[in-house]
C-alpha cells in the first residue's frame, strides 16, 4: 500500500516538473524556433527568445548575428550554408540550420493575356445521336467513347487536329468497315472499335461524338523570369469547359488581351473579365505545360506592364506574413494598375501545394469596378514588402471579395526554375 502511494506521489512529481519544463519560457522558445531557416542574401531574419538564451554562429562569414534581450536577427549577406547554436545557461538546447540562397528575382506581370492551347490528340466533349435508317443511335457511345476521352490515333495513324479525323470516318462508313481507335483516358490508353453511321438525312456518315481540338481564353501573367525568359500565368489549371477535366496540352501560345467590360461579382455568381485578343494578334510567347498552378513557357516579344517593369525579389512561402499586400492587374483596355488587398492567411508550405494563401480586396477602386476577384484575374501578382509572394487563382463564390492565391516558390518551381541554387558552404 505504501509502495503504491509512494509511486503515485513520485509520478505527481514527475507530472508537475513536466508541465514546469513546459511553461517554462526558454521551453516555449525553445520548441517555437525553428529546425531551419532558408532566406535569400540581402534577408533580415529575426525570431522571439528568452533572455537566458543565447545564439552563436559557427562561421561568421556569410551572415551577421544580432543580440538583444528578447530577440535573435541576423541578415544574410552571401549564398552558403551555416549553423546557429542556441544555449541556456550554457547548455546547447538546439541547433538551427541556415541556408543562404543567390538573390533572385523575376519581373512581376499583370498583363492580360489571351490564351490558345492546342491539345494532345482531339478531345471528346460530347455524344450525339445519328439518325439512321433503323433509329437513333450514337457508334461513339456504343464504342465505349467517354466525355474526356482523348481519341490520339486512328487505323495507326496519328490524330492531331479535327480535320484529321473527317477522311477516316467517310472511307470508313462507304466501305463499311470500323475505325482502328486509340483513346487516351485519364486512367491510361484504350483501344476500340467504332463503325461510323450514316446520317439518313445526309450523305455523310458520322461518329456520334462532338470533338474539339483547341481550345481558348484569357488570364494574367504572374511572371517573368529576365533570364531565361520562362514565364508563368493564371495560378491554375486549365480545364475543358465541358468536361470539366484538365486539358492536355500539345502546345498552345499567349498574345496580348484587351479588357472590353467587367461584370461585376456578387454573393452566389463571381464576376468576369470580357476581354478579346488584341486586334493584331501577335503572338508573345508559347505555352509547355498547362499544371494545377497555371500555365508555363517563354515569351519571344517583350512584354512590359507600364508600371513595374523591373526584376524584384520574391519571398517564400514561410516569409509571408499576414497584412497589407498589392496586386497588379488590368480591369480597363491593356492598363494595368496597382490595387489594394490584405493577406488574411498564408500557410508556409514544405512541399507544392495549391491554394497556401487567402487573399481579401480591401481597394474601394478595384471593389466598385468588379465587386472584388473575378475571373480572368486568375494570375494576378500579389506584392508585399517590395517582393513577389504569389498569384490571385479562384474566387470565393460567396464572397467575391476575397479567394485563394498560390506561392510564387511552386509557379517557379512549375516553371523548371530552379530558386534553391546549392549555397557553398561557408561553415567551417
Amino acid at each position: 500500500m505504501k509502495s503504491e502511494l509512494f509511486r503515485k506521489l513520485i509520478g505527481g512529481i514527475l507530472l508537475v516538473s513536466l508541465i514546469s519544463l513546459i511553461f517554462f519560457q526558454p521551453m516555449r522558445e525553445y520548441v517555437n524556433i525553428p529546425k531551419s531557416v532558408t532566406v535569400f542574401e540581402g534577408d533580415d531574419f529575426s525570431f522571439q527568445k528568452a533572455a537566458p538564451v543565447t545564439a552563436t554562429l559557427k562561421s561568421n562569414s556569410n551572415i551577421t548575428l544580432e543580440q538583444e534581450k528578447n530577440k535573435v536577427s541576423f541578415k544574410a549577406n552571401e549564398n552558403g550554408k551555416n549553423e546557429m547554436l542556441l544555449e541556456f545557461a550554457g547548455i546547447p538546447i538546439k541547433k538551427v540550420d541556415v541556408n543562404v540562397l543567390k538573390d533572385f528575382r523575376v519581373i512581376p506581370g499583370g498583363q492580360s493575356i489571351g490564351v490558345k492551347l492546342n491539345t494532345v490528340g482531339v478531345l471528346v466533349v460530347g455524344h450525339h445521336l445519328v439518325n439512321t435508317e433503323n433509329g437513333k443511335k450514337s457508334p461513339g457511345e456504343i464504342a465505349g467513347i467517354k466525355v474526356g476521352d482523348i481519341i490520339t490515333e486512328i487505323n495507326g495513324n496519328k490524330i492531331e487536329k479535327m480535320t484529321d479525323v473527317a477522311p477516316f470516318v467517310q472511307t470508313a462508313g462507304q466501305e463499311g468497315k470500323s475505325l482502328d481507335m486509340m483513346i487516351s483516358r485519364e486512367n491510361g490508353k484504350v483501344r476500340t472499335k467504332l463503325t461510323p453511321l450514316k446520317d439518313k438525312g445526309e450523305d455523310t456518315y458520322k461518329l456520334g461524338l462532338y470533338i474539339r481540338d483547341s481550345a481558348a481564353g484569357i488570364g494574367t501573367m504572374t511572371f517573368i523570369h529576365p533570364d531565361s525568359k520562362k514565364y508563368g500565368a493564371l495560378g491554375h489549371v486549365i480545364s475543358d469547359m465541358d468536361t470539366k477535366q484538365p486539358i492536355v496540352v500539345e502546345d498552345g501560345q499567349i498574345v496580348r488581351s484587351t479588357v472590353t467590360s467587367i461584370e461585376k461579382g456578387s454573393n452566389g455568381d463571381p464576376g468576369e473579365k470580357l476581354a478579346r485578343f488584341s486586334s493584331d494578334r501577335e503572338v508573345v510567347g508559347n505555352i509547355k505545360k498547362n499544371s494545377p498552378f497555371g500555365i508555363f513557357g517563354q515569351i519571344n516579344k517583350e512584354l512590359k506592364n507600364g508600371i513595374m517593369d523591373k526584376a524584384i525579389p520574391i519571398a517564400l512561402s514561410h516569409q509571408v506574413k499576414e497584412g497589407p499586400a498589392k496586386i497588379l492587374t488590368v480591369v480597363n483596355n491593356d492598363k494595368v494598375e496597382e490595387f489594394n488587398v490584405e493577406i488574411v492567411s498564408t500557410i508556409p508550405q514544405k512541399f507544392p501545394a495549391t491554394k497556401g494563401l487567402v487573399i481579401k480586396v480591401t481597394d474601394p477602386k478595384l471593389l466598385e469596378k468588379t465587386g472584388g476577384i473575378v475571373q480572368g484575374m486568375s494570375g494576378s501578382p500579389i506584392i508585399q514588402n517590395g517582393k513577389l509572394i504569389g498569384a490571385v487563382t479562384h474566387v470565393f463564390v460567396n464572397d467575391p471579395t476575397s479567394g485563394y492565391g498560390v506561392h510564387i516558390e511552386w509557379m517557379l518551381n512549375e516553371a523548371g526554375i530552379n530558386i534553391y541554387d546549392v549555397p557553398k558552404n561557408k561553415a567551417s
